[in-house]
């Protein structure tokens, strides 16, 4: 029994299979990242069914932080490695390099996600906050539990312009501004 041949995508099939642009598919080809394997009677182009897994790991290295040019400098620098050992061991050092990055890029988000967290656990005290008090009050609050100068990085920020005397209304923190701005 003989193995049905694999049917070759063009462009459109191809760029819808990968949720691409053709236009995408276009430039890929233009930086030698796929390459059609043959074209049609009528021209068109017509891509193996590998293109779909050479896209999607070109989506992958985009996804973590590499640009085109770095794809095509990458597939470049492995193709024209001199053995199988120079070429895997510079994509060795190239991956070992991004999974540095990457690892640094986490916990700077993990920090991140802290500070958050220490923020919205610090401002929900603040939803039943009497309305009396003003904005300028807040950088050395007292009230619903709070500390004086006990307030979490990221509204202490926001909150020590109060405190330095630069009243910020609260029409200028929603992005609108006050009638005595517009005239």
């Amino acid at each position: 029994m003989h193995a049905k041949p694999e049917k070759l995508l063009r462009v459109g099939e191809l760029a819808s299979a990968v949720g691409k642009s053709v236009r995408a598919v276009h430039l890929y080809e233009e930086l030698g990242l796929v390459a059609p394997v043959t074209r049609s009677a009528g021209g068109f182009r017509l891509f193996h069914p590998d293109a779909v897994a050479r896209i999607s790991w070109i989506t992958k290295l985009q996804a973590i932080g590499f640009s085109l040019n770095d794809i095509q400098g990458f597939v470049n620098d492995f193709e024209n490695a001199g053995t199988s050992r120079d070429a895997t061991a510079r994509v060795r050092a190239v991956f070992e390099t991004k999974l540095a990055e990457t690892r640094e890029t986490l916990s700077q988000l993990q920090m991140l996600e802290n500070d958050l967290v220490e923020a919205l656990d610090y401002l929900e005290d603040c939803e039943t906050c009497a309305p009396v008090y003003a904005p300028t009050e807040c950088s050395a609050c007292n009230h619903q539990g709070h500390e004086a100068g006990e307030a979490p990085a990221l509204f202490a920020g926001l909150s020590a312009h109060a405190r330095d005397g630069y009243d910020v209304g609260v029409e200028h923190l929603k992005g609108t501004k006050s009638n005595e701005d517009k005239n």
